[in-house]
């Protein structure tokens, strides 16, 4: 599976922005794409998953109520409000295998270990 970010940029605290990220080469519908973040100096900060066989979602607590996601036929949306200086980062698409060798849940966890394919990243700042 090979994912793709667009939708990144400057806005205001309390603005809203919405990332997409476009999925192509899927040969099986069990696997789940993720949004990690990552700020210079800090590890990859998993916020938020989709499982695409059943469409269940879910969210760090760190943006619980404020992002949502979404999946839309081949792209899957990031819906970002309220946001806030600390969210200023580099966002990525990923494409994750929903359990680990050994039965771990990785989409449930938002676990990095479970990604299968990065996308390139698009930067994210929140600032006035």
């Amino acid at each position: 599976v090979q994912v793709v970010e667009s939708g990144g940029g400057l806005v205001q605290p309390g603005g809203s922005l919405r990332l997409s990220c476009g999925v192509s080469g899927s040969t099986s519908n069990y696997y789940a794409i993720g949004w990690f973040r990552q700020v210079p100096g800090k590890e990859r900060e998993g916020i938020s998953c989709i499982n695409t066989y059943d469409g269940s979602k879910f969210y760090a607590d760190s943006v619980k109520g404020r992002f949502t996601i979404s999946r839309d036929a081949n792209t899957v949306s990031l819906q970002m409000n309220s946001l806030k200086p600390e969210d200023t980062a580099i966002y990525y698409c990923a494409a994750m295998n929903v359990f680990g060798p050994r039965g771990e849940r990785y989409s449930d966890s938002l676990d990095s270990r479970g990604v299968s394919s990065w996308g390139r990243g698009t930067q994210v700042t929140v600032s006035s």
